[in-house]
């Protein structure tokens, strides 16, 4: 027992030797080095910001969030395909090399979604350029498709506040409504502009390796056309994310974190985009998902990039809160009142706690001197 230095330390040993630790390790100074380097080693991990940003996105249950956003949205991509080819249709008809432009578009950002220039897909795009809007049963499916694509949209927003840990926006519905119908024809615009910047940058590349001497179908032409086509990707997604996080969900965000957290997530997007034929093509190989792979990777799909879009939030998220910026300084005036208020009761209840505990011992000390016959 001498050796332990008393019974602290036998009981010290007992614990060590009941939770199977090495004795030889117990006393010696290079253990106790490795375990100090190693906790010094995961706290620096910790700190790291994308560390920091996985786990604030997993405590705000992220994953949950991106699911049920992935399940709704294979229901709202399919609603605002639908309205908007029968509002701009008649534009992309007009226009062959728009139309093309914008099936690529649309067959870039949702993988297997389209059945376009020789890939799988959900939709014919021939059938999509007969779609009408006119009569009763047209305006009546517009109006449910269009709801079911809004509500996204509403869905997004609320996933976006709950990770900056902020209630539902407080805006009259109607309001909140028009402002998501105003970003769902801005989307679709945006659509739109991307698949025209798209036709005149190839005319233009076209135009200029012509002037070098180069053929349209060399390697180059395609090398630099896939590049073309993928920054404009990257800017469009990140057009779309800096809108989702800042004007759909009603943050005050600075301009340069926004940046970082669109571009970022934007990237992520790009990458899935790449690899999303390789997602669709790893649920055909399975023989009990052969009949629906398309469904099912469109889901696995979305899922990711619902993720992607919150973790580019999460990433804006911590910075924010890492600076003392308050995403919603309305939310964030109201909280502080309510905490000052709360201290200011607290504070009312301890003083009328000490009033009471005063009266108490003044009563004690008048009824001690009574007994004693008064002061001396």
């Amino acid at each position: 027992m001498a050796r332990f230095g008393g019974p602290d330390q036998t009981s010290l040993y007992r614990a060590r030797i009941v939770s199977g630790e090495p004795q030889e390790h117990f006393s010696n100074p290079r253990y106790s080095r490795q375990v100090s380097s190693i906790k010094k080693a995961i706290a620096w991990v910790l700190a790291l910001k994308p560390v920091r940003v996985f786990r604030h996105f997993a405590d705000r249950r992220g994953f949950l969030l991106s699911g049920g956003l992935s399940y709704q949205s294979l229901f709202a991509v399919f609603a605002a395909i639908w309205v908007g080819f029968a509002a701009f249709g008649l534009i992309l008809k007009g226009n062959p090399a728009l139309g093309g432009a914008f099936f690529d578009t649309i067959a870039r950002s949702v993988p297997g979604l389209l059945a376009w220039r020789g890939a799988e897909g959900v939709i014919d795009p021939d059938q999509l350029t007969q779609v009408e809007i006119l009569g009763w049963t047209g305006a009546i499916a517009a109006v449910g498709l269009l709801l079911t694509a809004l509500g996204w949209l509403s869905s997004t927003r609320d996933a976006v506040r709950a990770l900056f840990d902020l209630p539902g926006e407080q805006v009259n519905f109607l309001l909140l409504k028009l402002k998501d119908l105003g970003l769902a024809i801005g989307f679709g615009a945006a659509l739109l502009l991307s698949s025209a910047l798209s036709v005149f940058s190839t005319q233009a590349l076209d135009i200029t390796l012509g002037w070098f001497g180069i053929r349209e179908d060399s390697m180059i032409a395609a090398a630099t056309g896939r590049a073309i086509g993928l920054a404009l990707m990257l800017l469009l997604d990140t057009v779309v994310l800096g809108t989702l996080y800042r004007v759909l969900s009603g943050l005050t965000i600075p301009i340069r974190r926004l940046l970082v957290g669109s571009v970022l997530g934007a990237v992520v997007l790009g990458v899935l985009k790449v690899l999303g034929g390789a997602l669709l093509g790893g649920a055909g190989r399975n023989p009990l998902l052969a009949s629906f792979a398309i469904i099912i990777g469109l889901l696995i799909w979305f899922n990711l990039v619902c993720a992607a879009i919150l973790l580019g939030a999460s990433w804006i998220a911590v910075g924010m809160a890492d600076a003392g910026i308050a995403a919603d300084p309305k939310v964030a005036a109201a909280r502080r009142e309510a905490e000052r208020v709360a201290l200011a009761r607290k504070e009312a209840e301890l003083a009328a706690i000490a009033a009471r505990q005063r009266g108490w011992f003044s009563r004690i000390l008048r009824r001690d001197r009574s007994r004693d016959g008064g002061p001396r």
